[in-house]
Order: structure tokens, then sequence, then C-alpha cells
């Protein structure tokens, strides 16, 4: 006879509920751990998708993501002639926010040079981007659809593909458009502006006396050609020859252009390390506080279960029953209310994970560490119930 399971039966329906709320419990317990990971999951999935060997970006900046970065598109000619060096494709970034549908719609461009690379790692539905201007691949979790046009500075661009699950380091979904659209959406100014920069310009330069007539206007249109240019980009990304030395390229870069090259290990611990650090001790803090709340109800319920069974405990004694006999019974208890709770929390996870607004990444590793831990604690919980079952005499079975 297992004097646990007839206990259960006895109790089914307060040992139901109970591993039910527990069961809720270690479900956000889980899903905290999915959340770091993807938080993590989400910091580099462009660095992934682009699988750069070296970011190259302003100098003395960390960027093109933990920091604003900005550098002339042109460096990229100097960039393909460091030895080593076998692609180098300019890329730009920006977070844009528009109305859609009447609700705020938050998502992240990317630029890329169609000779080079940096675009869409995979088309889903839909083609690629084939003309310079005007064309857009957007990333799933945008809700658009292929032929849907959306305006975005001073022209529409046409969804001609859909990409997998892109996002940028704050989660917002990606969409693709040409290095040159991008950069006019970035930089390029509305007429008003214009005639208003232009305006300014020629005040400033008409203050200066020295100047004549002709070399004022000459200097005008060359400052309003400068200030007007949108050739400008947030980083170059490189991949390297076969065989060529990472750290040697990255010395020649950064002595010879005076840009700051990044390698992909140091992008990785900028993104994972520096950005989503905080987000990872506070995740990990409710993840103990979770657990150690997990422990003292397995504790208590233990422990009032043993309250309830003192009379049958003391007359097991009172037959002979053996004090591992007892102990059995309350361990059983405890490993099982443990059991049943982490599948409940798994499965509930399993079917509401996608419907998270933020990516929800379930590693076995994870979850196998989570399940040690869940049946370690188990076990120490019980020892309360264990300890109060173990101090009682067999005469109390003959009390009234």
């Amino acid at each position: 006879m297992n004097l646990a399971i007839r206990d259960i039966r006895y109790h089914r329906g307060r040992f139901i509920l109970t591993s039910i709320g527990l069961g809720l419990l270690l479900g956000v317990v889980i899903s905290m751990g999915g959340i770091y990971r993807g938080l993590i999951a989400d910091a580099l999935a462009i660095l992934h998708a682009n699988k750069a060997d070296i970011w190259v970006v302003q100098q003395n900046t960390n960027g093109p993501f933990a920091e604003s970065s900005r550098i002339p598109e042109d460096i990229k000619y100097r960039i393909r002639a460091v030895p080593g060096v076998a692609e180098a494709s300019p890329i730009s970034f920006q977070t844009i926010q528009i109305e859609r549908h009447g609700k705020p719609f938050r998502f992240f461009l990317i630029g890329y040079e169609l000779s080079g690379f940096g675009g869409p790692p995979e088309i889903v539905t839909g083609r690629g981007i084939r003309q310079k201007h005007y064309e857009m691949v957007a990333a799933k979790a945008m809700g658009m659809e292929i032929g849907e046009k959306i305006h975005l500075g001073l022209h529409d661009y046409t969804v001609v593909g859909i990409t997998s699950k892109i996002v940028s380091s704050s989660g917002d979904p990606a969409a693709y458009v040409s290095l040159a659209d991008a950069q006019d959406i970035q930089f390029k100014k509305d007429n008003d502006a214009i005639r208003n920069d232009r305006e300014r310009i020629g005040a400033n330069l008409a203050n200066i006396q020295t100047l004549s007539p002709v070399q004022g206007k000459y200097l005008q249109q060359n400052i309003s050609a400068i200030t007007e240019s949108t050739h400008t980009v947030n980083t170059i990304v490189v991949r390297l020859a076969p065989g060529a030395n990472l750290h040697d390229v990255q010395e020649r870069i950064s002595r010879w252009n005076h840009f700051k090259p990044i390698s992909d290990a140091e992008q990785t611990a900028i993104l994972a390390k520096g950005m989503i650090e905080k987000a990872r001790m506070q995740l990990g803090l409710f993840r103990v506080i979770l657990l150690v709340i997990s422990a003292v109800i397995i504790s208590l319920i233990i422990y009032t279960s043993t309250l309830d069974k003192i009379k049958v405990i003391a007359t097991l004694k009172l037959i002979g029953a053996q004090n591992r006999v007892i102990i059995g019974m309350i361990l059983q208890q405890s490993l099982l209310m443990g059991f049943i709770a982490y599948f409940i929390g798994y499965g509930l996870i399993l079917l509401t994970y996608e419907k998270f607004p933020r990516r929800i990444v379930l590693e076995a590793f994870d979850m196998q560490i989570l399940f040690v831990i869940v049946m370690a604690i188990c076990i120490i919980s019980s020892f309360v119930g264990i300890r109060k079952a173990l101090k009682v005499e067999p005469g109390e079975a003959l009390g009234g």
C-alpha cells in the first residue's frame, strides 16, 4: 500500500488546487527565464543576420546599436582597400514611429546597399528588393501584406516581401529598404526646410564683408550642397577574406582610417552585457524571489497536511510502522506536488508563449536545470513536515 497516494486520494481537491496554484507560479518563473533568453535573442538578431566579422563605426563610440554612430558613406571604398577585407557594405539604422490605422506603429528601419550584404536573411513570402527606390521588405511581426503601401518621409513605399523574426535590440520588428531610400527618409528635408536653411546660410554669409557677391553665392551653393547631402551611414560591415587576421585588419582600419573597428565578439559583448545587463539582473532577482515563495508555499502545505494527519501518523507508529515509511509518505507527496506543478507551468507557457509581446525563448538546458531546482526545493521544503511527523508520539493515537 502506498500511503502517499492513499492520502492524496483522500484529500484530492486540496492537492489538485495546490498543484495548479503552484504550477501557475512556476509558469511565471519559466516565462521570466524565456523572456531573458528572448532579450538576448532580440539583441543579437540583426548581428547574427548580417554575419559580419567587423563593424566599423564612428571613432570613440560603441555604435551602431548601443550608441549613436555616423560616418560618411564613401568610407566603404577606403575600407575595401584594406588588406584582408573581402567585403565592406554600408548600413543605415533608424527607429521610426508613425500612425497606422489610428494607432502608433513603431519599427526599426534598416537601409542596405543592394549590391552588398546586410539585407534580409530570408524571404518568407514575396521577393527581395530589386529596385533602388520605393520598395520594402517587412518583418512578419509588422503585420503587413504584400503590395501594401506605407508613407515614410516624402514618399510611399510598397511591401514586396516578408522576412522572418528580425527585430531591433529593443524588440521592434525590422523593415528593410535600399540604402538610398533609408538615407532620404532619415536625412532629406522637405522643400520648406531646405529653403529656410538656404536663406539662413545666405544671411550669415552676407554679414561677412570680405566676401564679394560672387564669392558669397559660390560659398552658399557649396555649403548648401554639403548640409543637404544624405550620404551618411551608421556603420560599415566588413567580412574578412579567408585566412585574414582579425586583429591585424582592425589595427589597419583604426590606424589608417581613424574609425573604430568592433569585432563581432566585441559587439556581442556590448549588446548582451551592456544593453540588457540590468534587465537580466532584475529578471534573475524576480526568479529567485518566486522560487523562494514556491519553497515557502510547499513547506506550509506539507506542514499543514502533516498536522491534519497527526493521529494517522501516531496510529502508524502505534502499530509498528518505521520512521522511513512516514518520511517516505511525506517526501513522496512533496515531490509529486512539485512534479505536477512543474509540468502544469511548463504546459501553460508552451500554449501561450507565442502570444507574449516580446519573444520567449525556451531552452532545454534551462528547463532541465529548473526541474532539478524545483525537485530540490520540494525535498528541502518537506523537512518541516518530516520533522513534525517524527516528533509525534504513538500515544497520541489514543487521545481525544
